[in-house]
C-alpha cells in the first residue's frame, strides 16, 4: 500500500468510526431512557464500541449495523485472543450487549427483523462455543505459564 492509499484508508476509517460513534451515542440515549443503571450502560456502550471501531475495522471497512453476523467471528475468536479480559462472564456480557444494540438498530430501521433473528439464531447455536473455547484457551495459556 502506498502511501496516498494508505492516507485513503485512514480517513475511510476515522469516516467509519464517526459514523459507528453516532450510532453509539444513539444507543446510549435510548439505554438512559430505558433506566439502565450508568455501569450498565458504560459497558454496553464499551462492549459495542470494541466490536465495531475495533474488530470491525481492522481487516475491511465494515459499518456496525452491516456488522451483525460478524459477531461469531467475533466471539468465537478475536475477543478471546485479543481482549484480556475475556471469560465466560464477558462473553455473556457481550451477548447481552449485542441483542440489546442489534434490537435498537432494528427499532430505527437501520437492521431488518430477518438480520436479527439470524444473529439470534447465530448466538443461540455458538454461545456453548464460545465459551468452551475461551474457557479452554486460559486453561492452556495458564499451562503454558
Amino acid at each position: 500500500m502506498n502511501d496516498k492509499e494508505y492516507k485513503e484508508w485512514e480517513r475511510l476509517i476515522e469516516e467509519a468510526k464517526t459514523h459507528n460513534n453516532k450510532l453509539l451515542i444513539e444507543f446510549e440515549k435510548h439505554l438512559i431512557t430505558k433506566s439502565f443503571k450508568s455501569n450498565t450502560i458504560k459497558n454496553h456502550i464499551d462492549n459495542i464500541e470494541f466490536y465495531a471501531n475495533d474488530f470491525l475495522l481492522r481487516y475491511e471497512i465494515i459499518p456496525v449495523e452491516k456488522g451483525i453476523l460478524q459477531i461469531g467471528s467475533f466471539l468465537g475468536d478475536f475477543f478471546i485472543r485479543k481482549a484480556s479480559w475475556a471469560s465466560k462472564y464477558t462473553i455473556q456480557e457481550n451477548i447481552a450487549s449485542f441483542k440489546k444494540f442489534y434490537s435498537f438498530l432494528n427499532e430505527i430501521g437501520k437492521v431488518s427483523k430477518i438480520e436479527l433473528a439470524e444473529m439470534n439464531e447465530l448466538i443461540k447455536d455458538e454461545k456453548p462455543d464460545w465459551i468452551e473455547e475461551v474457557e479452554n484457551y486460559w486453561d492452556n495459556i495458564e499451562s503454558e505459564w
